[in-house]
């Protein structure tokens, strides 16, 4: 059985903001984005590419440094360590990156991309030791212990992302973020990865930031929802409240994008217009307004402040109601 995550949250972000210095000016990738991660639930960032999910993600783990704002994890401000407080702390967060191919050093073997971890973070009594540990991590994620020795070229997509599993398990972490972790997989294998990762969830009490843009993975493992346009939060709250009475259009889009079994089905569809714009410049007021059929002549002038729905739910948008 899932265990239920509590209200009490690992995660806190407050105001989380990264502007990056480029050539052509400021890209404004996160603005004054906030909320909570609850132990032991699985969090799904949703939203297109350029929305700026894996900056956020990043920036939590302090692989990317945020430009201003808070990062609270299990009561500890993250944004003011350094040094030997910030490597211990880096034992409790891991993350899972999008890509199995290249995030995985090829000149390296399974057993020593796992062990460098163990070794890292001083874990394991000895070499005999470190190897059973990584002889327990490949089998608990699907894999022999006989494979420890080859190489990643020798592996597919798939074994190799479990192999990027193993490797974040093996500091013993409670907290994971997962980068788009099943995006570059066929459609069968994401499946297997996916209940891999619900598996590990309930046997480890682990806490997940889930990164994806397909809205099915995201509604399948996660409890809640952050939907996320143009590094601003469009709507956030449980996964049923967000998929059953999506409120903001953005979210409404998303989801009418997505394939149901019957196309010819009757839905009532919200259409996208044109490309998210660029980060260098991003519209004033409601930052989707330019691609939102809803959009009136306030939605230039107005930052939506987020409505409450009730339940945890809640969107940025001015006309919340009236369509």
């Amino acid at each position: 059985m899932t265990p239920s995550p509590t209200k009490t949250p690992l995660v806190s972000i407050t105001g989380l903001t990264k502007t990056f210095d480029t050539p052509r000016g400021p890209l404004h990738a996160l603005a004054d984005v906030g909320f909570d991660i609850p132990r032991g639930a699985v969090v799904g960032l949703v939203g297109e590419s350029g929305s700026g999910k894996t900056t956020l993600g990043r920036c939590l783990l302090r692989l990317i440094e945020p430009t201003s704002g808070s990062v609270r994890f299990d009561g500890i401000e993250l944004t003011s360590l350094d040094g030997r407080a910030l490597k211990a702390m880096r034992r409790r967060m891991q993350i899972i990156f999008q890509d199995p191919f290249s995030s995985l050093n090829p000149r390296m073997r399974v057993r020593d991309i796992i062990g460098e971890a163990l070794i890292a973070h001083n874990i394991g009594r000895n070499g005999r030791d470190r190897r059973d540990r990584i002889a327990a991590l490949l089998e608990e994620v699907g894999l022999s212990p006989d494979q420890m020795g080859r190489f990643p070229h020798e592996f597919s997509g798939g074994q190799r992302q479990r192999i990027g599993i193993a490797r974040a398990l093996a500091v013993e972490p409670e907290f994971i973020v997962a980068d788009e972790s099943v995006s570059a997989l066929d459609v069968s294998v994401q499946a297997q990865i996916l209940n891999l990762m619900q598996d590990l969830r309930d046997r480890r009490g682990l806490t997940i930031l889930f990164i994806a843009h397909d809205l099915s993975v995201v509604e399948y493992l996660c409890d809640e929802v952050v939907v996320l346009y143009l590094g601003r939060i469009a709507e956030r709250g449980p996964g049923r409240a967000v998929y059953g009475a999506p409120a903001h259009p953005y979210t409404r889009a998303l989801l009418s994008a997505a394939p149901v079994p019957n196309p010819d089905a009757p839905r009532d569809r919200e259409i996208l217009r044109g490309d998210i714009p660029s980060p260098l410049n991003p519209p004033s007021g409601c930052v989707f307004r330019t691609r939102c059929r809803h959009a009136i002549d306030e939605c230039a002038q107005i930052l939506p402040p987020p409505v409450d729905l009730g339940g945890r739910h809640d969107a940025a948008c001015i006309r919340i109601g009236e369509f």
